[in-house]
């Protein structure tokens, strides 16, 4: 449950854990676990054949463990320890070990022989470190060995005149076997599921704390930048006024001058913003969604892009509360949108009764796979060249995700990136309402 809430809260995708297919297991941890059973099994053949001088088919008992021993050696060589078997593969490793032990067993007199129980144990393995899908394969395998020795075995190894077990006996123990196949593969399954989700929880809650930890860490720069480059940012906004005066209109650099002079004043404005409080008189707490999308993106309006923004969606438009966190968070993917277009940049606004969605999508020429898994991580950035320092979009991110919405990102078909943001339209207004009673 806790990781659950600080996934919807931080935008962390969560693993449906049930339905997720384990990864499988290390091949060297089932090499050791067969060579084990190896030499259990050869130990156990030899002490019944010559210590207790029990006549067992010696030949055929000892090729059948041998080709355990074939398939370890010849996994041993082609893979390296750390090799890791997919889910399918290491069911087909353990149905081996299943069919394996069935032929031993019908070698030594099938579930007349004590070690018939051991037919629980690939089964019980593959319930802690498989799917459940492959637990029920593997475990219908065994019922059916378990069926067929029930019925099909040669005798009983035993003195002069052996050994008959009845019938009604023989039933009772396939029938242990059967309840104790189902009971304990059930029973560890579960427990490895739980495992596994708390060991998913425990990472969920991890990235959050970090994000969080990174994040805070970033504001108390941030405000610490603020603070210094106040006096420093004043000065040059005075001396380029002062040259704003003096150079004529009609001088070349007059065009310069009146640049300098406005991105001055865009720079304190920005200061002056993240260093502003939220104002609990604020007429406007909450806005239509267009509005809101529209006053993000105002600051950064190029007039050289081309902006179209559609709203479209079934009903009244959306009422969204007017946070800081929204407001920057889709103003840092709007000046992204502006930095890579070309020519042109589309905007959709788009809800239902579940949803809202905001996708920005821009015309230029979009991102590389692997930069595409890393976006949204803090220092990341395909611009290296310009000085970028790759937070915008981490922190763009994250503080839309404290205001419950999903960030993806992907390539457009035709060429270029999309943004999109969602928010479960109930969690949306929540948050409005929220706001508007704490205001």
């Amino acid at each position: 449950m806790v990781s659950a809430a600080l996934a919807r809260r931080f935008g962390l995708r969560r693993a449906r854990l049930v339905a997720t297919r384990p990864p499988g297991a290390r091949l060297h941890t089932l090499i050791v676990l067969r060579w084990l059973a190896i030499i259990g099994q050869t130990l156990a053949i030899l002490f019944v054949h010559f210590g207790l001088d029990f006549r067992l088919p010696l030949g055929l008992c000892l090729a059948t463990v041998g080709v355990l021993v074939a398939v370890n050696l010849v996994s041993f060589t082609l893979f390296p320890t750390s090799h890791r078997l997919t889910d399918r593969g290491a069911a087909a490793f353990l149905a081996l070990d299943i069919v394996q032990l069935a032929v031993l067993l019908y070698l030594t007199g099938g579930l007349g022989n004590p070690f018939s129980l051991l037919m629980l144990v690939p089964v019980t393995i593959s319930a802690t470190i498989l799917s459940l899908a492959s637990t029920v394969v593997l475990g219908a395998l065994a019922v059916l060995a378990t069926l067929l020795l029930a019925e099909f075995h040669l005798p009983l190894p035993w003195g002069e005149g052996g050994l008959a077990l009845p019938g009604l006996y023989l039933a009772g123990v396939a029938a242990a076997l059967l309840l104790g196949l189902g009971f304990i593969s059930v029973y560890t399954w579960r427990v490895a599921a739980e495992a596994r989700r708390m060991s998913d929880a425990l990472a969920s809650t991890q990235i959050a704390l970090a994000r969080e930890q990174r994040l805070s860490a970033l504001g108390g720069l941030a405000a610490a930048a603020a603070h210094e480059l106040g006096t420093p940012l004043g000065t040059i906004t005075l001396v380029a006024n002062e040259l704003a005066r003096e150079v004529p209109a009609g001088d070349p650099i007059s065009d310069d001058v009146r640049l300098l002079v406005s991105e001055a004043q865009r720079c304190r404005d920005i200061l002056a913003n993240l260093a502003r409080r939220p104002d609990p008189e604020d007429p406007f707490p909450e806005l239509p969604i267009g509005a809101l999308v529209e006053e993000a993106f105002g600051p950064h309006h190029r007039g050289s892009i081309e902006l179209a923004i559609r709203i479209h969606g079934s009903g009244p438009q959306p009422l969204a509360p007017r946070l800081p966190e929204i407001l920057h968070g889709i103003g840092n993917l709007a000046e992204n949108a502006f930095d890579f277009a070309r020519a042109r940049i589309d905007v959709a606004i788009d809800w239902d009764d579940e949803r809202v969605a905001v996708t920005i999508a821009d015309d230029g020429p979009g991102l590389s796979s692997d930069m595409l898994g890393a976006l949204g991580e803090p220092y990341v950035t395909s611009r290296p060249e310009d000085g970028g320092m790759g937070l915008g979009v981490f922190i763009a991110k994250t503080l839309l995700g404290h205001t419950g919405a999903q960030v993806a990102f992907g390539n457009r078909p035709g060429g270029g990136c999309e943004a999109t943001v969602s928010w479960a339209r109930g969690m949306l207004e929540k948050g409005e309402k929220k706001e508007t009673e704490t205001a």
